[in-house]
C-alpha cells in the first residue's frame, strides 16, 4: 500500500490540535468540493483524499493507529478480543466501539460508503434449549428476545441519497458441543433517502436471541449525522453560509451555490445584508411533502484596504453615500 501522509495532505504538523485539523480541512473542502469544481477530476480526487485524511486524524483512536502503523493503520482493527473483553475502541472504515456488549453482540461495526456503526446491546434474559428440570418437570415457554439499539453514523451526503449499505456484525452462538463461539454475518441495510438525524431503521429478527426457542428481537439503528464541512442541519432543513463582498451585497450578483443535490445558480438581490436568508425549495432532507429546504445565509465580508488607491476609493464612497446603517 502506498504511504499517504495525511498531515501533509491537510497542510498541518503532526502535533496539530483537533481544531487546527478541522480548520484546515474545512478550508480545503471549500476549495476542492466537486460542486464548486464541476467536471474537474483532479479536484474530485483531491477532495476524496482530504476527506480520507480528515476521517482518520479527527478521531483520536484512528489517529493513534495511523501514527503507529502509517498507511497500514486499518490492520490494527483486525485484533479480536476474547469474550467479555470490554472498553475497547478501534478505528477503521466505519469503526466500532465496545462498552458493555451482551453475549449476543460482541462487536458491531461500520460498512460501505464511509459510514460508521457504533452501539451497545443488553441481553433481555437467559435463554436455553430446555428449562429447569425437577420433580414437577417444569418447562419454560418460548419467549421472544429483547430488542437492541445501536448508533449508525452517516455522512450528510449518504443520508440525502440513501441506498443500500452493508454492515458486518459478530454474534455469539452455541456450537455443536454446547460451547459458545463467535460467528460473523453481513446484513444489507436499506437507508431511506433523506433520512434525518435521530431517526431509526428497524432490522427485524436481528436483535437478542429468545428463550427456550423463542424468536429473536429486532435491531434498531439510530441515525447520527456526521458534521459536514459546508452545511449545517436543522431538522430537515440545511443551511449554507455564503460570503459576499460589500459591492456584491450592494449591487446584487449571480453565483453558483452548492446543494446536496448538485450546484444551482442563485440570483442575489441588491441591497442584501448579513444574516438574511434565501431559500432553495426542496433541497433539504426528508421526502415527499415533508422534504425540507436549503437556506443560504448571507455573510457580508468587509475587506481591509491594502493600497492607497483602495483606501482612496473607500473614502470617496463614504463621502458620497447617504447610507446610514445605524438608523432604525
Amino acid at each position: 500500500m502506498e504511504y499517504k501522509d495525511y498531515y501533509k495532505l491537510l497542510g498541518v504538523s503532526r502535533s496539530a490540535s483537533k481544531d487546527e485539523i478541522a480548520k484546515a480541512f474545512k478550508k480545503l473542502a471549500r476549495k476542492y468540493h466537486p460542486d464548486l469544481n464541476p467536471n474537474n477530476k483532479a479536484a474530485e480526487a483531491k477532495f476524496k483524499e482530504i476527506n480520507e485524511a480528515y476521517e482518520v486524524l479527527k478521531d483520536e483512536k484512528k489517529r493513534k493507529l495511523y501514527d503507529q502503523f502509517g498507511s497500514n493503520w486499518e490492520h490494527g482493527q483486525n485484533f479480536q478480543p476474547p469474550p467479555g473483553y470490554e472498553h475497547m475502541n478501534f478505528g477503521g472504515g466505519g469503526g466500532f466501539q465496545q462498552g458493555g456488549f451482551s453475549d449476543f453482540f460482541e462487536t458491531i461495526f461500520g460498512g460501505a460508503g464511509g459510514a460508521g456503526f457504533r452501539g451497545g446491546f443488553q441481553q433481555g434474559g437467559f435463554g436455553g434449549a430446555g428449562g429447569f428440570g425437577g420433580a414437577g418437570g417444569y418447562q419454560q415457554r418460548p419467549r421472544r428476545g429483547s430488542d437492541s439499539e445501536a448508533t449508525y453514523e452517516l455522512t450528510l451526503d449518504e443520508a440525502f441519497r440513501g441506498g443500500s449499505k452493508s454492515i458486518t456484525l459478530q454474534e455469539q452462538v452455541t456450537g455443536p458441543e454446547g460451547i459458545p463461539r463467535m460467528t460473523t454475518k453481513t446484513l444489507e441495510v436499506n437507508v431511506p433517502p433523506g433520512i434525518k438525524d435521530g431517526q431509526k431503521i428497524r432490522l427485524a429478527g436481528q436483535g437478542n436471541p429468545g428463550m427456550s426457542g423463542g424468536s429473536k428481537g429486532d435491531l434498531y439503528l439510530k441515525i447520527r449525522l456526521m458534521p459536514h464541512p459546508m452545511f449545517k442541519v436543522n431538522d430537515t432543513d440545511v443551511i449554507l453560509d455564503l460570503n459576499l463582498a460589500p459591492w456584491e451585497a450592494a449591487l446584487g450578483t449571480t453565483t453558483r451555490i452548492p446543494t446536496l443535490d448538485g450546484a444551482v445558480e442563485m440570483k442575489i438581490p441588491p441591497g442584501i445584508g448579513s444574516g438574511k436568508k434565501l431559500r432553495i425549495k426542496g433541497k433539504g432532507l426528508g421526502s415527499g411533502a415533508k422534504r425540507g429546504d436549503q437556506y443560504v445565509r448571507i455573510m457580508v465580508q468587509a475587506p481591509n484596504p491594502t493600497t492607497d488607491k483602495e483606501r482612496e476609493l473607500w473614502e470617496e464612497l463614504q463621502s458620497v453615500s447617504n447610507f446610514k446603517p445605524r438608523e432604525f
